[in-house]
């Protein structure tokens, strides 16, 4: 098979989640214990960060690794999902697996575990752990793909556990309430292993606590730590005045940063005190460059100038809750909002907090869990949000620049599928 043949291959003999949701979910660990088994276990071969949380999972997990990167480490990377290219998910620093690899790995694996049926991502998550094992990476930040405890990637026994935060999200699946959220993700703490909590609520903050008890494992919450002394957001990205690194100048921009950054640094200095060799100047480089070490995309991601275009992944309540104070505090002649979201997110909650004061271009991804742009629409009028709709992000974004002039503000997102749909027809 050709790459593309092998990636159509995956999608149908394990649809991912981002294409249909719940029907992909596959909770367990005895898959992906086995398949791991099947390889060599593979995952026992490097060290590991695993990263768990709602939201900032992928910035936090991206800096991390620019940083390690920095420090002179062989680093890999394995987030999800992917915007553009199926092989974003897998990388060593920054670069994604070869079209060679993923091809070859299907092709010599697939009888063994083609009767099990995996889900799609339990087979990626083997594939990723049995690459970083084969290209000898030296650390691997690994980010969970839903939940914690029973997320495939919870094999491993890593050097630094990370939970960057919990709010509402896939409560079909990990509970209805912010406690039983928490729990799930706590999964991820192991017996002695030092776990660093990014944000709390008094209700999360107590789950925390006691599974870190349960396992003598060392905690750190970061929003309780002095590492940040101002954050101010910058034209392009945020300025930091840290007291270990002086002033940090981060790439990414969006107001939900400021806490990850903390996140981040509570981080370092843990993996610094486990006997990491990182640097000062690399912690900077890391924050300054970390889209092009790591490709990462969709952060409050300029696309063009006059008007300016600005698409963000956020996908959440929890996530968009930043992206409408941003918004909000745009100034321009007039924001305008190309919006699309997926059937099984809290799309009221959501569109009750979208600013009033824009124009909306409601559209659909190119996903079978995408809402259709006149339901959304029709869902949207009560709470004030008037537009138009759209059959796909590319016409919508078409309709808002042509009736925009140099001094608008464009806004593409509501799903990190909206942003990928506009990556890929703007070549990223």
């Amino acid at each position: 098979m050709t790459y593309d043949e092998t990636v159509t291959y995956l999608f149908n003999c394990a649809p991912p989640f981002q294409q249909v949701g719940g029907a992909a979910y596959k909770e367990g660990l005895s898959t992906t214990i086995a398949l791991d088994g099947h390889l060599g276990n593979p995952h026992k071969k490097f060290i590991t960060i695993h990263i768990a949380g709602t939201n900032g999972k992928g910035s936090t997990s991206h800096t991390i690794a620019a940083i390690l990167q920095e420090s002179g480490y062989k680093v890999g990377l394995y987030t999800s999902p992917h915007l553009i290219d199926f092989r974003e998910r897998i990388r060593v620093n920054g670069a994604p697996a070869g079209k060679e690899y993923v091809v070859d790995f299907v092709e010599k694996h697939r009888e063994f575990f083609e009767p099990m049926q995996p889900s799609f991502f339990e087979l990626t998550t083997a594939m990723a752990f049995n690459y970083f094992a084969m290209q000898n990476v030296d650390v691997a930040v690994i980010e969970v793909g839903l939940g914690g405890r029973l997320d495939c990637t919870n094999i491993i026994t890593p050097a630094l556990s990370v939970i960057t935060n919990i709010s509402p999200d896939h409560t079909q699946f990990l509970g209805n309430t912010l406690e039983e959220i928490a729990g799930e993700k706590a999964g991820i703490i192991k017996a002695g292993i030092p776990v660093v909590i990014g944000e709390t609520t008094p209700a999360t903050k107590a789950v925390f606590m006691a599974k870190a008890h349960e396992c003598n494992a060392p905690i750190t919450f970061a929003e309780e730590e002095s590492f940040i002394i101002s954050a101010t957001p910058e034209e392009s990205g945020y300025r930091y005045e840290t007291a270990a690194y002086g002033t940090l100048h981060g790439e990414l921009g969006g107001y939900c940063q400021e806490k990850n950054a903390r996140t981040i640094l509570a981080s370092i200095e843990k993996l610094k005190e486990a006997g990491f060799a990182i640097t000062a100047d690399a912690v900077r480089k890391g924050f300054t460059n970390v889209c092009s070490l790591t490709g990462l995309m969709g952060r409050w991601q300029r696309i063009q100038e006059s008007p300016r275009v600005v698409c963000d992944a956020g996908h959440n309540v929890g996530g968009i809750s930043y992206i409408a104070e941003q918004l909000a505090a745009v100034k321009c002649r007039r924001l305008r909002i190309v919006f699309g979201m997926v059937s099984d997110k809290d799309i009221t909650a959501v569109l009750a907090i979208m600013p009033v004061n824009a124009v909306y271009y409601f559209t659909q991804a190119s996903i079978k869990r995408a809402m259709p742009a006149t339901e959304l629409m029709k869902k949207a009028e009560p709470y004030g949000l008037q537009g138009s709709a759209h059959a796909t992000v590319s016409e919508a974004l078409q309709a808002a620049l042509q009736e925009s002039d140099s001094e608008d503000f464009i806004f593409v997102g509501g799903s990190c599928f909206i942003v990928a749909d506009l990556l890929a027809g703007t070549g990223g």
